[in-house]
């Protein structure tokens, strides 16, 4: 069962691009401590650095993801190919691997990733082509 949005994702070519809209324009602030400031949080298997925008007094945050420069991940050829836009919605579960299997049931086309040991999914993604085109995250439910 999801019990909340937990991030939405955006793509952009720079943070400073990214703050004019998310910081400037609508007043999000900058969660400082997750996003690493100022240089991001380095996300090597999609060569992305990260930011995190804070949405209200409420748990949701949106998250930026800025491609290396020279990357060629999934996330630079996406901004390569629609530019700046939204590049995923992310859902928090009480049980990732039940929701995981309830939403392949469901006809869903779930990504192939590493699992734990026991072979229990950790995080989940669903092909945008199979989600309304929008690829779909999902992430356990923390403690804050």
């Amino acid at each position: 069962m999801f019990t909340r949005i937990d991030h939405v994702g955006l793509v952009a070519y720079s943070i400073e691009e990214a703050n004019a809209v998310l910081g400037d324009a609508l007043g999000l602030t900058i969660d400082e401590q997750r996003s690493q400031w100022p240089t991001g949080s380095y996300f090597a298997p999609e060569q992305t650095f990260n930011f995190f925008f804070k949405v209200g007094q409420g748990e949701t945050v949106v998250e930026v993801l800025v491609p290396a420069e020279g990357a060629t991940s999934g996330v630079a050829r996406y901004l390569a190919k629609r530019g700046p836009s939204l590049h995923h919605i992310c859902y928090v579960c009480e049980d990732v691997h039940a929701e995981a299997e309830r939403l392949r049931a469901n006809g869903l086309d779930e990504i192939a990733l590493p699992r734990a040991e026991d072979g229990r999914r950790t995080v989940a993604f669903f092909r945008p082509q199979s989600v309304a085109g929008v690829l779909t995250e999902l992430v356990p439910l923390r403690d804050s």
